[in-house]
């Protein structure tokens, strides 16, 4: 196990959650390490569109990867990527997709089960355990994320992908602090939460025993939400204050300047 995998592991604590605000590109990387984060998760949505492409399954596995790899160059703590079902039909291009990322010097990823049967979403994680055995595999449910909301198939679910190699499992749209709390319960590893404005605070998901918190593609929705409101004032009352409080121009130049 590389050094950096081995400490994205042990940062994986029931009630002592790795709180993740996702970037999307080098520069948002290297803000995220500045500002203290002991790990980098990309966003698979926000990386999609920064490259110009809708995310789900629209980016092609060699640009997503170079993403990956610019970004680990590009800081010092271990870097996570969201690699969406994991670019391409067949277990052997997921495969394909994980033996990119630890060429990159990933330590870990989630993989995105997007509803397929159990069986089919297995072999293509039993792929990528293969493919990648010393990375962090945060296997993905999107039972919740999809509107079924049901607590037995997402454990079910759990239970098979934690036998066939994941590390951790991640449920986006579970929300509600006795659901999560139930799935904390009843998931024998680590249980990885999507948040947003209005979600219970870190704190209150520590409490019911979450190991990793993300904000997934929000952060960068806000950014695009400062351009677009930028231009509309700009080209409106012809005034600026949509982009007040941004980061001092020699600040940001300088951690683009330093390099590990």
């Amino acid at each position: 196990m590389t050094e950096q995998a081995a400490l994205l592991r042990s940062l994986h604590v029931p009630g002592q959650p790795l709180v993740l605000a996702n970037a999307w590109d080098v520069a948002s990387a290297r803000v995220a390490e500045e500002a203290g984060s002991p790990v980098v998760a990309t966003t698979s949505a926000g990386v999609a569109w920064s490259l110009g492409a809708r995310d789900g399954d629209a980016l092609d596995r060699a640009s997503a990867v170079e993403a990956v790899r610019r970004v680990v160059g590009a800081v010092r703590v271990p870097v996570t990527a969201d690699i969406e079902a994991g670019f391409g039909s067949a277990p052997a291009d997921v495969a394909e997709t994980i033996r990119g990322l630890v060429a990159a010097g990933a330590a870990g990823f989630n993989l995105e089960d997007e509803g397929r049967e159990i069986a089919d979403y297995v072999a293509r994680l039993e792929a990528a355990r293969e493919a990648g055995p010393h990375l962090f595999l945060n296997a993905r449910i999107d039972t919740y994320l999809r509107g079924s909301k049901d607590l037995e198939e997402t454990v079910e679910r759990a239970e098979a992908y934690l036998a066939a190699g994941a590390d951790g499992i991640f449920v986006p749209g579970a929300i509600e602090l006795d659901t999560v709390k139930a799935l904390v319960a009843r998931i024998a590893a680590p249980v990885n939460i999507l948040v947003w404005p209005g979600a219970p605070t870190v704190a209150e998901l520590a409490a019911v025993g979450v190991a990793r918190v993300s904000l997934g593609s929000g952060v960068a929705e806000a950014a695009y939400a400062v351009m677009r409101a930028a231009v509309r004032e700009a080209l409106g009352s012809g005034t600026y204050t949509s982009i007040a409080g941004g980061l001092p121009y020699g600040e940001l130049n300088g951690m683009l300047a330093e390099r590990p």
